[in-house]
């Protein structure tokens, strides 16, 4: 098969402490040749860059996750930013985006550091990684300004309706990011993607949450992103390499300051 992209993963979070290289070659070892690795917030930075120093298939990402938009939100913004500023190769600017999920208090913060992140992926020409829960119209409403600019990048865990996916479709330079949620007995999911042209999709883990059947209720790792591309090709009744494939070189044309 050929081999597979992970465009989202934490493999630096702590949940791996105990064997962070071995996932990573457990990863390898599954047939993911790349492993692209969001930041959450300044206190992630740090295990960050170490796992990706470590290990050459793991690409950093820069930003600050919407729900570390807290009462010191212009410190961890500025720690992420003087980071990206740094001189360092960064791959995109994520995970961005906006969460109103479990509180609302700080959603005018969160548009603000998500439209200073927009600014910073156009200023780099890099792509970003978009988080949304319980705030599609906002967030929608602040990316409809920027629909005609050059920005690319993933709208990460799509797990909408057909309605949402037409709207998240009309920025032509996005993929939309399919992890384990794809094959759980409940999701709706499948049946939307029936719908949805391969050519926009990518594949995620988000470990280590979200892991996809038989691992469901198990730490997720980017070892099970096979999971997601067997479901994906009884999806789309193609072969496990089509998918391969096709979802590859859509995560290349995302991250195309990847060597």
């Amino acid at each position: 098969m050929i081999g597979l992209i992970d465009t989202h993963t934490h493999l630096f979070s702590e949940e791996f402490d105990v064997d962070r290289k071995l996932a990573a070659i457990r990863a390898v070892e599954a047939g993911v040749t790349r492993m692209y690795m969001p930041n959450v917030d300044d206190t992630t930075i740090e295990p960050l860059l170490d796992m990706c120093h470590s290990c050459s298939c793991c690409f950093p990402l820069m930003g600050l996750h919407p729900t570390s938009v807290d009462s010191d939100w212009e410190k961890r913004l500025e720690k992420v930013k003087q980071t990206l500023y740094s001189g360092r190769k960064f791959y995109g600017i994520g995970e961005v985006g906006m969460d109103l999920y479990w509180d609302s208090t700080y959603k005018n913060e969160q548009i603000h550091v998500f439209e200073t992140q927009l600014h910073w992926a156009l200023e780099f020409d890099l792509p970003l990684i978009i988080h949304c829960r319980n705030a599609f119209s906002e967030l929608l409403e602040v990316m409809e300004v920027y629909k005609e600019t050059s920005l690319r990048g993933i709208f990460h865990s799509f797990c909408g309706t057909g309605e949402d996916a037409e709207a998240l479709l009309e920025y032509e330079r996005f993929m939309l990011g399919i992890n384990g949620i794809v094959t759980f007995k409940k999701s709706t999911l499948p049946d939307v993607l029936k719908n949805i042209p391969l050519g926009r999709i990518v594949l995620e883990t988000d470990s280590p949450y979200l892991a996809p059947v038989p691992y469901r209720g198990k730490r997720n790792e980017s070892a099970y992103l096979t999971a997601v591309a067997e479901k994906l090709s009884d999806i789309y009744n193609v072969s496990l390499d089509t998918i391969a494939s096709v979802t590859t070189e859509n995560a290349i044309n995302v991250f195309q300051n990847a060597e």
